[in-house]
C-alpha cells in the first residue's frame, strides 16, 4: 500500500499525465517494434536481442535518467558500431555473448563517468567530428542494408567490406526480396511526401501527422500479407522468435573477451552519451526545460547494465523515436515504462506474426529512416566558416564509410585537438590605441585610434598557457620593432582567463628581456582570480612593473 504522502502525487499523475503518456507510449511502440528487430539484425545479432533491449533498459532509464522525452533502446548508429566491435571478439564467442559483454562494459564505463563526474566527456567530440561521423554512419548504415534489401548474401559494415564480401559470394540478387524491398522504399517515401498533405484535406494537421508516422506499420502489415499469401521460397524472413524469457543472467566472465571488446565499448559509450545528451538538450530547449548531464550518464549506465543482464545489446537514445515521444505529448519518464510494457505484450502475443516479416522490408525501413536525416547543409556551412574543420568533417565521414568507426572517431578527436593547438599556438596580441574623446582602447587595425609613442599598449586575447606562451616574447618584440620609441609595454589582460606555470615563466622572461632594453613591463585590468593565482605563484617577488585597475589609467601614468 502506498504511503499517504505519495497518494496525492499519484492521483495527480493518473488524472493529469497518464493519458498523455499512454498515447505517446502507444505511438512510439509502433515504431520501436520494427526498429528493434531491424537494428539487431544490422548489428549481426538475432532479431529478438533488439526486442529484449527494448524492455528492462527503458525501466532503468525511467528510474535514473532526467529527460521525459528520451526513448532509449537500439539505435542505428550504435548497431553499426556494435557490428564492427563484434568482429573483435575471440573465436568461440557467439555474437549474442559478445553483445552482452559490450553492453556491460558500456554500462560500467558510463557509471564510472557518472561517479567521477566526467559529464564533460561530451566535449571530446567536436560538432564537426560528430556531424561528420553521423553523415558517414548514415551512408554506411544505408549501404550495409543493400544486401538484405536486394536479397544478396553479402555482408559488411563499410563499403570496402561489402565489396569484398559481394566479390567472394558472387553478385547474386533475389528477385522477390528486391521487389519487396524497393517497393517498401517507394511506399515509405510516398507516404512521407504525399500522404500528409492528402490527409490534411479531411482531418486536422496533428491527426494527419500521426497517421503519417504510422505509415511504416502499414507498410510492414502489407508486406506480411503479401508474404503470407504468396510464400516465395527464396525470400529471407525474420524467422521464428523464441518465447519471452527474461531470466537475468550475468554476461560471460572471461577476461580475454572483456579485454578484446573494451576499445569498441569505450567508443560506443562515448557515442551513446554524446548523441543521447544532444537529443535530450535539443528536446528540453523546445519545452523550456533543462536536462542534467550527470543524470543522463546514470540513466544510460543503468539502461546498458539492464540490457547486459537481460539478453539485450548496447542502447542509447533514438533521435527519431525521442522526437516522436515529444510530439505525441509525453509528460514524464513513465512513458518509457509504458513502452516497455507494450513491448513485452507484443513479444508475448505477436511473435508468430513477426516471424513472417521479410528482412528486405525491415532493411527498407532502416534505409528510409536514416537517409531522411542526411543533409549536406552542415558541410556547406563548415566550408564557408572554417575550411579546416570542413575538411576534418569530410575526412571523418569518409573514414566511417570506407574503413570503420574506431579509426574515424580516433582521428576525429586527434584532429580536433590538433586544430585547437594550431589555433592557440600563437597568442593573438593586438596593438590598441585610444578611441578619440573616450577612455576606450581598440585594435588599430579595426578603428581610428590615437597612439602614445612612449607607451606600447597591447591586448592579449588568449589565456597564457603552455600551448602558446613560447611565442609571447617574439610577438611583443615584433610590435616594439615597429614602435622603437616606446619606453613601456602595457599589457591589457582583461581577456586572459587563466595563466599556468608556463605562462608565469613567460611573463618573467618577457620582463627580463624588456629590462635589458631599458623598458618596463606593466599590466592592466587583470582579473581577480588570475591575480590571485599570480600572487600564489610568487609573482610579487620578481615583478617590477605596475598593475593598473584600468588600461586608460596605465596609459596616462607618468611614473
Amino acid at each position: 500500500m502506498l504511503p499517504s504522502s505519495a497518494r496525492p502525487g499519484l492521483s495527480a499523475y493518473l488524472k493529469d499525465k497518464l493519458g498523455d503518456d499512454a498515447v505517446a507510449a502507444l505511438v512510439v511502440s509502433v515504431l520501436l517494434i520494427p526498429q528493434s528487430l531491424a537494428y539487431a539484425l544490422l548489428a549481426g545479432l538475432p532479431a529478438q536481442v533488439g526486442l529484449y533491449a527494448s524492455l528492462l533498459p527503458l525501466l532503468a532509464y525511467a528510474l535514473l535518467g532526467s529527460s521525459p522525452y528520451l526513448n532509449v533502446g537500439p539505435v542505428a548508429v550504435l548497431a553499426l558500431m556494435i557490428m564492427q566491435s563484434l568482429a573483435l571478439a575471440p573465436a568461440g564467442v557467439s555474437p549474442s555473448e559478445a553483445a552482452l559483454v559490450l553492453a556491460a562494459e558500456v554500462g560500467l564505463l558510463l557509471a564510472a563517468a557518472a561517479l567521477l563526474r566526467l559529464d564533460a566527456l561530451a566535449a571530446l567530440l567536436s560538432v564537426p567530428v560528430l556531424q561528420g561521423f553521423e553523415a558517414g554512419a548514415t551512408l554506411a548504415i544505408a549501404a550495409s542494408q543493400l544486401p538484405a534489401l536486394l536479397g544478396s548474401p553479402a555482408q559488411g559494415g563499410t563499403l570496402g567490406a561489402l565489396w569484398r564480401s559481394a566479390d567472394a559470394t558472387g553478385w547474386r540478387l533475389d528477385a522477390p526480396s528486391a521487389a519487396l524491398g524497393l517497393g517498401a522504399i517507394a511506399a515509405l517515401l510516398l507516404s512521407r511526401r504525399a500522404l500528409g498533405p492528402l490527409l490534411q484535406r479531411w482531418m486536422g494537421a496533428a491527426r494527419a501527422a500521426l497517421l503519417v508516422r504510422l505509415a511504416p506499420l502499414a507498410v510492414l502489415l502489407t508486406a506480411l500479407l503479401i508474404v503470407w499469401a504468396l510464400r516465395p521460397p527464396s525470400l529471407a524472413l525474420i524467422g521464428a522468435l523464441p518465447p519471452l524469457q527474461l531470466s537475468l543472467t550475468l554476461p560471460r566472465l572471461d577476461a580475454g573477451v572483456w579485454q578484446a571488446l573494451l576499445p569498441g565499448a569505450a567508443m560506443i559509450a562515448l557515442m551513446a552519451y554524446v548523441s543521447s545528451l544532444t537529443v535530450a538538450e535539443s528536446l528540453a530547449r523546445r519545452h523550456g526545460q533543462r536536462v542534467q548531464p550527470r543524470r543522463e550518464l546514470m540513466g544510460l549506465a543503468g539502461a546498458n547494465l539492464a540490457a547486459a543482464l537481460s539478453g539485450g545489446m548496447p542502447v542509447a537514445a533514438s533521435f527519431s523515436r525521442s522526437v516522436l515521444v515529444s510530439d505525441a505529448g509525453s509528460r514524464s519518464r513513465f512513458t518509457g515504462v509504458l513502452v516497455a510494457l507494450l513491448m513485452g505484450l507484443a513479444l508475448l502475443t505477436l511473435a508468430p506474426v513477426l516471424a513472417w516479416l521479410p528482412r528486405a522490408v525491415l532493411a527498407a525501413t532502416i534505409v528510409v529512416a536514416v537517409l531522411s536525416g542526411l543533409s549536406a547543409r552542415p558541410f556547406v556551412l563548415a566550408w564557408r566558416y572554417d575550411r579546416a574543420e570542413a575538411l576534418l568533417m569530410a575526412t571523418v565521414a569518409l573514414l566511417v564509410l570506407l574503413e570503420g568507426i574506431s579509426l574515424a572517431l580516433g582521428l576525429g578527436v586527434l584532429g580536433s585537438i590538433a586544430l585547437l593547438l594550431q589555433r592557440t599556438a600563437r597568442p593573438h596580441v593586438a596593438l590598441i590605441g585610444r578611441v578619440p574623446g573616450t577612455e576606450h582602447y581598440r585594435n588599430v587595425d579595426r578603428h581610428r585610434v590615437e597612439l602614445d609613442p612612449q607607451v606600447l599598449g597591447l591586448r592579449i586575447d588568449e589565456s597564457l598557457l603552455f600551448t602558446n606562451v613560447r611565442s609571447l616574447a617574439d610577438v611583443v618584440q615584433a610590435h616594439l620593432d615597429q614602435h622603437p620609441q616606446a619606453r613601456r609595454v602595457l599589457l591589457q589582460m582583461s581577456p586572459v582567463n587563466g595563466i599556468d606555470v608556463s605562462g608565469l615563466e613567460a611573463l618573467h622572461e618577457l620582463q627580463d628581456a624588456l629590462a635589458r632594453q631599458e623598458r618596463r613591463l606593466d599590466l592592466s585590468e587583470v582579473k581577480g582570480p588570475v591575480l590571485d593565482r599570480l600572487r600564489a605563484g610568487g609573482f610579487e617577488r620578481w615583478f617590477r612593473g605596475r598593475i593598473y585597475l584600468s588600461h586608460h589609467q596605465g596609459m596616462h601614468d607618468a611614473g
